[in-house]
């Protein structure tokens, strides 16, 4: 059995349909117009345009550009579907997944870095009687937070509420908000937030 090696030309033409398709893809799941994209990226309109119709070869600094606005590396952006791995591993080990830690409060990433954000996902520890404020998020952000040890209370603009361990919340994340331990060994949760 032989298989048959791509040309350049056939190379770079495969990759300019797959990015020209995920920058479409990308830009239609996102809800944005080209004006949008271009405004995101720095990129012209008529770039954009031209890409997505085939219809262009973009710059190494074009495509890095269109990849930030989407919140992802080259890679992806121009990768084809069901070449990259199918697990992604976020190691308890690896310090990149500390969002925050020190005597109150230990924040830590189990969302894979890379990936795109309108979901995140933590693993929260808070010591006794210490709390994590927040700052309104965007509009419509919303928590979940699951309580798996000690004890919490949820506020959310003016609304109140005690959590043991199993209990779960939902609540609003685009106003100020506050979890704050109310026992006397240190709470551990899973926090998800949503934006939509």
């Amino acid at each position: 059995m032989t298989s048959k090696v791509s040309t350049p030309d056939e190379t770079a033409h495969l990759t300019n349909q797959v990015l020209q398709d995920r920058v479409t893809l990308l830009r239609k799941k996102n809800k944005l117009t080209l004006n949008q994209l271009a405004s995101l990226s720095g990129v012209s309109r008529s770039m954009l345009s031209q890409i997505e119709r085939g219809q262009a070869n973009p710059t190494l600094a074009v495509t890095f550009r269109i990849a930030q606005a989407f919140g992802i590396s080259i890679g992806e952006l121009v990768e084809q579907a069901g070449s990259s791995a199918n697990i992604d591993i976020v190691h308890a080990d690896d310090p990149n997944n500390l969002f925050r830690t020190d005597k109150e409060c230990t924040i830590r990433t189990l969302s894979p870095l890379h990936t795109e954000k309108s979901v995140e996902f933590y693993e929260l520890k808070i010591a006794a009687k210490s709390s994590l404020k927040s700052a309104a998020h965007f509009e419509g952000a919303r928590e979940l937070l699951t309580v798996t040890e000690g004890s919490a209370s949820i506020e959310s603009g003016t609304t109140h509420c005690v959590l043991g361990v199993g209990d779960t919340a939902h609540y609003r994340a685009d106003v100020e908000h506050c979890i704050k331990n109310t026992g006397k060994e240190e709470l551990v949760c899973f926090l998800v937030v949503t934006y939509q």
